[in-house]
């Protein structure tokens, strides 16, 4: 079928869609919904069977609904109605939630049923609420509405409020002041309340007597003080005292003011001037409380598992140092397998852009943290003593595509999604991608991804060779240590490593490591430092989040 998605944006959800509806043979078209002329013109010039709405904040116009089978996907339970669906189940702890498609008509989130799926909540952010739960089951409702479609013998459900199954109920936009924060409140209260704002608006929030939207939160059972004080720091996160205990937030935004427009930065890096006396206050790897880690380390049964937990899966030059210095030390020990465990949310997606774009020279920001992220490649890459495997739990894009690349086994989430290029940020790209991404799939496959900026799904991964496995989400971690582990006790461990050192040798010699490296770099100055200013623009614009058909603010911050 020609399917046209119509998105505000082509998020992760849409992005989802996209690669498993391509996986089964449909022809999909993506057009962002800017405005009613440019769906009208999508519509006009793609002549569509069905048109999907993932992820959209504007309503359809009747030109194309009252003509065209429109099915809008609604992150909320039977009835469920309003923009702030997600906000309000995590704010209400509603204890099951659920996804809904409906078909586009007059009212708002009200058109007649065509697939329902619900789910357990969970005390986990909005955002990470989407990516998982939400976007399993759209997918599951996706995938039923159009063999429904296709069968052209369905009738969908009218929505009816007297029906048992219809619990949900139409509901306000979610604003500031249903979920501002009282510091005597519970550390549990606080945290929902900052989980149903993140990543989208952040909940607003007055530090030293500055608003600011927060985001990130981790609660923190060892530390007390008096509520609202600010006791300690930790790679970029602040802890704050709560009524009962404590809560780190890592990112925080300064509210917009007239033609200043902010963006999401560490919390410490936006405070600094504030937090002379703050103590920094390092985790502690073997404590099992809670707190806020973004690095840490387990090991059992000749295995060691590193996790790196970065926000969004963007890593700064500090990150990127960070976790090749635990890297180093992850080798030191007496294990046989490394498993590079990333983070749940996000596998990584390279760079800080942010704080890149935060920096007094961008430039010279760019090229320190391209250098941070290629000296951790190289280490896994030049890794002799161990088998290393990436176990990607979460979405992956540009060079944290190729971080996954660097190890000797690359196994993934069958959920997620990869975008294993470069070229939209106006980036040639460097992690070594011109000697590992060759290596897994071919010059010819590397050069069409990378330069048509093509979209995976781990099925189309590991159909070309990108990835090795792909396990589902219940039986991930088990079948991730069964294979490390088996790896680690087995004869053939040793003849691994041996093959793995020749090749490495072999590779050398057909053209040093350092060359691909120096090449790469090369054409990343020129990106950075050149009069061409591709990818500062494109920069800016994923930074401040200005679709491309919108203007550059003349005074931003």
């Amino acid at each position: 079928m020609r399917i046209l998605f119509l998105s505000t944006a082509h998020n992760s959800l849409s992005q989802r869609a996209f690669v498993e509806l391509r996986d089964l043979g449909h022809d999909v078209y993506v057009q962002i919904a800017s405005s009613n002329n440019v769906m009208e013109e999508a519509v006009k010039v793609y002549k569509p069977d069905l048109i999907i709405a993932p992820f959209l904040k504007k309503y359809i116009p009747e030109s194309i609904w009252s003509k065209h089978t429109c099915i809008i996907i609604h992150p909320g339970i039977k009835g469920d109605r309003g923009p702030s669906s997600l906000d309000w189940a995590i704010l209400n702890e509603e204890e099951k939630w659920g996804v809904i498609l409906l078909q586009a008509n007059e009212n708002l989130d009200a058109g007649d049923i065509w697939a329902s799926q619900n789910f357990t909540m969970k005390a986990v952010s909005k955002s990470n609420l989407y990516r998982h739960e939400v976007s399993d089951a759209a997918i599951k409702c996706l995938l039923e509405a159009i063999e429904k479609f296709q069968s052209k013998k369905f009738i969908p459900e009218k929505l009816d409020y007297n029906h048992n199954d219809v619990k949900g109920r139409e509901h306000k936009p979610m604003k500031q002041g249903y979920r501002s924060i009282d510091w005597t409140e519970s550390t549990a209260t606080i945290a929902k309340k900052i989980r149903s704002a993140d990543s989208q608006p952040g909940l607003l929030d007055t530090i030293y007597g500055e608003e600011y939207y927060l985001y990130g939160v981790h609660e923190e059972d060892n530390f007390k003080g008096k509520p609202g004080e600010i006791i300690a720091k930790r790679n970029g996160a602040i802890c704050r005292v709560t009524g009962d205990g404590a809560v780190w937030i890592t990112h925080i935004k300064m509210k917009n003011q007239g033609k200043y427009i902010y963006y999401k930065l560490p919390a410490t890096q936006i405070l600094n001037k504030h937090l002379k006396d703050v103590p920094e206050l390092p985790y502690e790897n073997n404590t099992k409380e809670r707190t806020f880690k973004e690095i840490w380390y387990e090991e059992q049964n000749n295995v060691g598992y590193l996790y790196f937990e970065f926000y969004n899966g963007a890593m700064s030059t500090d990150q990127c140092t960070r976790l090749k210095e635990a890297y180093i030390e992850a080798k030191k020990r007496d294990t046989k397998v490394i498993v590079l465990m990333g983070g749940a949310d996000f596998w990584s997606n390279g760079i800080h852009l942010n704080v890149i774009e935060s920096s007094d020279n961008p430039a010279d920001e760019s090229w320190s943290n391209i250098n941070a992220i290629d000296d951790l490649i190289k280490e896994i890459i030049l890794t002799n003593t161990h088998i290393v495997i990436s176990a990607m739990r979460g979405n992956a894009a540009a060079g944290g595509v190729m971080l996954a690349l660097a190890a000797d086994k690359v196994v993934a989430l069958n959920r997620i999604v990869l975008n294993p290029h470069y070229k939209k940020m106006g980036l040639y790209g460097s992690e070594y991608w011109t000697y590992l991404l060759p290596k897994r799939i071919g010059i010819e496959k590397a050069i069409e991804i990378t330069e048509n900026c093509i979209t995976l799904s781990t099925k189309s991964a590991k159909n070309i060779g990108l990835i090795d496995s792909t396990f589902d989400e219940v039986n991930f971690k088990n079948e991730l240590v069964k294979m490390a582990e088996e790896l680690a006790i087995s004869s053939l461990c040793k003849n691994m490593l041996e093959q793995k050192r020749y090749k490495r040798k072999e590779d050398e010699n057909i053209k040093p490591l350092e060359a691909y490296r120096k090449e790469e770099l090369g054409k990343m100055w020129d990106n950075f430092y050149s009069h061409n200013e591709i990818y500062h623009t494109a920069r800016k614009r994923f930074v401040y989040k200005l679709s491309c058909v919108e203007e550059l603010p003349k005074n931003i911050i």
